[in-house]
């Protein structure tokens, strides 16, 4: 069976691949919005799935993030599982003011590092925004490898503007899924910060 082959689901195309990283990518954060570590191997999954579908996509930087998203994932599942001297796990935690500024400056850094590579090296049809998202997202990853709440406030604006770039470039059903990303990372926040303040 040809995975990547293209079928037509009402007015949309999509093959069984993109359908598979959907449906992992669903659960990962769903697992990431209760906190759980099964999301980091069903994460795995979905990321390495989308480097061949971002790829074939000509959004090469979104394929480049999704390996980072592998590396950060095996580092995040190290360490939400592993313990301390104290024998306590890593906890759910907000930036101090110097982290904000931190990261706010690797997003914008990352952005003109990748729009450059793209506009140089690649065929990306959509570089500015292509490098915006994929910048923003590898500030998210870190900090929810690190449990910080602000992750979530990344992934809600990146996962937005993915909505519009996957349906631009006609990958509908992952346009979905991102959409379902955004609500799913909204309840995360609102969830992450009742623990924090219990």
């Amino acid at each position: 069976m040809d995975l990547t082959a293209c079928f037509q689901i009402g007015p949309f195309q999509t093959s069984v691949l993109e359908l598979v990283a959907v449906a992992f990518g669903l659960f990962c954060v769903w697992c990431m919005k209760k906190e759980s570590v099964v999301a980091f191997p069903v994460g795995i999954v979905n990321v390495l799935i989308y480097v061949y579908i971002f790829f074939v996509a000509r959004l090469y930087a979104n394929a480049a993030i999704n390996g980072f998203f592998f590396l950060m994932s095996v580092y995040g599942w190290y360490n939400w599982t592993r313990k301390d001297q104290d024998d306590n796990r890593i906890r759910i935690s907000k930036c101090s003011r110097t982290e904000l500024l931190i990261n706010s400056i690797a997003v914008v850094v990352f952005f003109i590092i990748i729009r450059i590579v793209l506009v140089k090296y690649t065929a990306s049809t959509i570089p500015s925004w292509d490098a915006a998202t994929t910048a923003v997202y590898i500030v998210a990853q870190w900090l929810l490898s690190r449990k910080k709440i602000e992750n979530w406030i990344l992934w809600i604006s990146a996962d937005t503007v993915m909505i519009g770039l996957c349906a631009w470039e006609g990958l509908y059903f992952s346009s979905f899924q991102y959409l379902v990303f955004t609500i799913i990372a909204v309840l995360g926040f609102r969830e992450w910060r009742t623990k924090l303040a219990a």
